[in-house]
């Protein structure tokens, strides 16, 4: 039987010798509080991205061809969240040894975990960019640190975490706030002076973690715990393409994708957005000169 490959890329571009990135899919909502389905997002999104267009029109390239090897699914959504943390780090730690660009689609947020915590050891000077409708700064939710209102907590405690589009969250989560570096969306929705901001927070490795709730849901309805408001698709692109040109972005994770049988925008849209990382990462150099 043929591989599968992102975006049906031909073998040459997604062999492990010849792929500078590398991208786990991680289907895992054991821990899902509301919603679940988001087990089903890494296949909804390896699904929708066979339809997209592999030239990227902003930075007039086919980022592809750096090569994007995709890994066998590592977890099943029945074992325990502990479990599937370890899982994560172990995976990520692996790709990290092997020196490739690390990626992640998931699955609920508490996948972060684990691979921040891989991250977290062999890169220093390291923040998280934290992009989400909700601060998951709880140390324990439903019995576990290991939930998705849980996957930044244990970063705060060791790296910078700036947080962008926050809009809703527990009281008990504002004493883990770091000052200074939450950016809540009705602070920020009126105009951009918060991006350069936010930046000037970062420090020189950053680890970026998108939520997909941190968009409108008008564009991203597709999501566990949606929430009014949010970031448009525009307004994201022009705040990380900055992040990618004044920060060295080490890898990343989008989450929370729960796909709709009668609704696929957002299958794509995480899709492209994964893309537009990834133009951002390799080819925004080449662009400008």
């Amino acid at each position: 039987m043929k591989k599968k490959t992102f975006a049906k890329i031909p073998l040459k571009y997604a062999t492990l010798e010849k792929s500078q990135i590398v991208l786990i899919p991680v289907p895992y909502d054991y821990t899902g509080t509301w919603k679940k389905g988001s087990k089903k997002g890494p296949k909804a999104f390896l699904a929708a991205s066979e339809h997209m267009e592999l030239y990227d029109i902003e930075t007039n390239s086919e980022v592809y061809k750096r090569g994007i090897f995709l890994v066998q699914p590592i977890v099943k959504s029945s074992i325990s969240s502990r479990k599937m943390v370890k899982k994560v780090y172990n995976i990520t730690k692996k790709y990290l040894l092997k020196e490739k660009f690390v990626t992640l689609i998931g699955g609920v947020h508490s996948i972060s975990i684990g691979s921040i915590r891989a991250f977290g050891e062999k890169y220093t000077n390291m923040s998280i960019l934290h992009m989400d409708a909700h601060a998951d700064l709880r140390p324990i939710y439903n019995g576990t640190p290991y939930n998705h209102a849980c996957s930044m907590h244990e970063a705060s405690k060791k790296y910078p975490v700036i947080q962008i589009g926050i809009r809703s969250m527990d009281i008990s989560e504002k004493s883990y706030i770091q000052n200074g570096n939450i950016f809540y969306f009705h602070e920020i929705y009126q105009n951009d002076l918060w991006m350069k901001k936010a930046i000037q927070r970062l420090s020189e490795n950053v680890f970026l973690s998108i939520d997909i709730d941190v968009f409108d849901p008008s564009i991203a309805p597709s999501t566990g715990t949606p929430e009014p408001g949010g970031l448009s698709w525009y307004k994201t692109l022009k705040f990380l393409k900055m992040v990618f040109q004044k920060k060295k972005i080490i890898g990343f994770d989008i989450v929370e994708l729960l796909p709709n049988e009668r609704e696929s925008s957002t299958d794509f849209l995480v899709v492209k957005l994964y893309y537009k990382l990834l133009s951002y990462k390799y080819e925004l150099i080449t662009y400008q000169s």
